[in-house]
């Protein structure tokens, strides 16, 4: 349904991390496990379990942890490259208009906030 799209979406939004790009050679990368040929994945079966082979990178970088402490995303991790901007706060450049008339909590995410 609808709602259920909607609220994975919204758990995989709230899940999301900051990465920066490394520009590392990606046949440096780790090797990632084989899939089991006998367990079909959902890519297969929206593909007629036609096989592709490996997939490869082909951009030739990889996204890594923008905290350290964070673990390297996966493949179906939502990440975001840049922090959203501060909306309380006048910015002309990005076309934000800021907050006027009212208290702003920049780091609330309620009604109060701005982010």
């Amino acid at each position: 349904t609808f709602r259920t799209i909607g609220d994975n979406l919204k758990d995989r939004f709230d899940g999301a991390s900051r990465v920066s790009v490394s520009n590392r050679p990606s046949e440096n990368l780790p090797p990632r496990p084989a899939a089991n040929p006998h367990s079909p994945s959902i890519n297969s079966l929206l593909a007629g379990g036609r096989s592709h082979g490996p997939r490869r990178n082909r951009y030739n970088f990889q996204l890594k942890p923008y905290n350290q402490d964070h673990k390297t995303p996966g493949s179906r991790d939502l990440v975001y490259l840049d922090a959203s901007p501060n909306f309380c706060d006048k910015n002309p450049r990005l076309g934000i208009h800021g907050t006027q008339g009212r208290q702003c909590n920049d780091t609330s995410p309620g009604v109060e906030g701005c982010v």
